[in-house]
């Protein structure tokens, strides 16, 4: 999604959920990752380390263990960094970025760049990379998803979609991508052939997707109400999220090892823990305002359930943990 009108829509979901009843919360620890703010995050399954695109900075490596960089990424040499979507591969050795036009996967290991790539027909809106860096998925706003292998150079474009996708994810293995759009639509299909294997409609556009790392789940919601848990093999529907707001928007999600639980991050300082079988909060928080004027807020972009602890990233800069057992 463009940066500039995701975050303006930020801002009006923030000034519309003003009166909703959120409690506040202090983490348990709290730290800076970036003093300017970031503009995307994600954190490794195992927690050791962050990926994070810093405002007015480059793309930081982020030992969660150390408090340190480990590498500094950045798409040019020189102007300013505007990288706005970050997917750590399940196995934790590549990491692919993407601005606007161009999409770069990284080796996590060495630090060392595999390769960069330019989208000119149409921008980038998300980006997913598996296993050892050999499939990408890169969802765009022209309605198409292309899933391309960098090691071969083969290229597959999905065109299921009628309008803009918003949201991608691709199964560890590379075999299996999810993707939802404006069109109300979110599809499981072959990497491998194209075709599609179910179909999730929606009452309005599908702004996340995410698929299970352990293939047991998918996660799909729209910019309404409508936030579906569902089998991921035979397609049907196992939870619907449970709130009372018209409208809860997710700008991140991911399950738990242990199948029982779902984390999301969302605008408006937004962290909820989710029970995968009933739908119902267990826990929510909120994380910590970006300094500045009223109003203050911030987008929830990294997550991550590691141990006992929940972590975020968010848009304030800011790196904060939280007990949820």
């Amino acid at each position: 999604m463009n940066k500039t009108v995701f975050l303006l829509f930020c801002c009006l979901f923030v000034l519309f959920c003003t009166g909703c009843s959120i409690p506040e919360t202090e983490p348990d620890a709290i730290s800076s990752v970036s003093e300017s703010g970031v503009y995307s995050a994600d954190i490794s399954n195992s927690g050791d380390f962050a990926v994070i695109s810093r405002v007015n900075a480059d793309i930081s490596v982020w030992s969660l263990t150390q408090n340190k960089t480990l590498f500094s990424w950045r798409h040019q040499e020189k102007g300013r960094n505007i990288v706005a979507n970050i997917h750590i591969s399940a196995d934790e050795s590549h990491v692919v970025t993407a601005d606007n036009e161009n999409f770069a996967l990284w080796n996590k290991a060495s630090g060392d760049p595999v390769g960069f790539w330019r989208i000119d027909e149409s921008s980038i809106r998300d980006i997913a990379v598996s296993n050892r860096g050999r499939g990408i998925l890169v969802g765009k706003a022209n309605g198409n998803v292309m899933f391309f292998e960098p090691e071969t150079g083969r290229s597959l474009e999905f065109l299921g979609h009628e309008e803009k996708v918003n949201s991608v994810d691709i199964s560890p293995n590379g075999k299996y991508a999810l993707s939802g759009g404006n069109d109300y639509k979110a599809y499981l299909w072959s990497t491998e052939s194209g075709q599609i294997i179910h179909v999730f409609n929606h009452a309005n556009r599908v702004t996340k997707v995410v698929i299970d790392d352990q293939a047991r789940f998918l996660f799909t919601s729209d910019s309404q109400s409508d936030s579906q848990i569902w089998d991921a093999q035979t397609g049907k529907a196992i939870s619907q999220l449970h709130f009372i707001e018209r409208q809860w928007v997710f700008t991140s999600a991911k399950f738990s090892d242990d199948g029982k639980y779902l984390l999301t991050g969302s605008p408006a300082r937004r962290l909820a823990l989710w029970d995968v079988n009933t739908g119902d909060v267990v826990k929510e928080w909120r994380v910590a305002p970006s300094n500045g004027p009223a109003p203050q807020s911030a987008v929830v972009y990294g997550i991550g359930l590691i141990g006992n602890e929940v972590v975020s990233i968010s848009s304030s800069g800011n790196l904060e943990h939280w007990a949820y057992k």
